[in-house]
This record gives structure tokens, sequence and C-alpha cells, in this order.
């Protein structure tokens, strides 16, 4: 859903013929997204009254195996998921180059909030200084 919301915007870049039969390339961007984010923060998705299953506790409970070793299984289809997302650039897909750059973007953040720990939900972490450093210490382009 993200991925494809990424898209809004981008006008005559991206057309529905770019989406039609959901391509590799964005359901490996939603792989990545999903899996990235639930392996660092399912612990806090168990907390309140409206709780939503995360992909690791629906994995070890349909599975029977530990937490650690659903997010090594995850890890692996993370894994995939960006051979998959690189592979359109590679190889000739109906989706634009616009439209890929867009995604591999999304994609990219991701990776940064949430590869060790989930930097987003605790954002006066590492966030902080990533946000700081963008804007207020730009690197200069000479």
């Amino acid at each position: 859903m993200l991925s494809v919301a990424s898209l809004v915007g981008m006008g005559d870049r991206v057309t529905k013929r770019d989406m039609l039969g959901e391509p590799k390339c964005l359901k490996a961007v939603s792989v990545i997204c999903r899996l990235m984010d639930d392996m660092v923060s399912h612990s806090l998705s168990s907390k309140g009254p409206e709780h939503i299953p995360s992909a690791v506790e629906c994995y070890t409970h349909q599975h029977r195996v530990s937490k650690e070793q659903a997010c090594q299984v995850f890890k692996g289809l993370v894994k995939d998921a960006w051979k998959d997302l690189n592979e359109a650039f590679l190889m000739p897909t109906p989706a634009s180059k616009s439209a890929l750059t867009r995604l591999l973007n999304l994609t990219r953040v991701m990776e940064v909030l949430y590869k060790d720990e989930d930097i987003f939900t605790h954002s006066n972490t590492r966030f902080k200084d990533y946000i700081t450093n963008l804007l207020i210490y730009p690197v200069e382009i000479r």
C-alpha cells in the first residue's frame, strides 16, 4: 500500500500499465517494507486493546518456531526481495525507470529506519541525528 501511495503525484510518468499484474518489483518493495518493520517492532505491536498480529507473530504461531527463527527466515525473504528489486533495474520491465526509482528510494528509507531497530517509532534516537544532519548540516556538492 505504501509503495503504491509513493507513486501518487508522478503524473504521466506512471501509468496503470506500469503496475498491471503486480510486478515483482512492487511485491519486493512491499515485502521489504513490511518484514523489516515487523522484525524490529513486533514486540511493540503486541500491546494495546486493538492488537494486530505482526508477520513475526503469525509466522511463529503457524510454524511453531521461535521469534529468532522467524526473523532469520524473514531476513532471507528480504534478501531475495532486494534481488528482485535490483533485477527490475537490470531487466526490461513494464514499469518506467522513474517509478522504479521512486520505489527504490522508498525501500532505501525503510532500510535506514528499520535495519537494526525501529528508529522511526523511537525518533529521538539516531533518526533525529539523521534529519538534523540532512537539513541543518547538508553535504556540500562541488
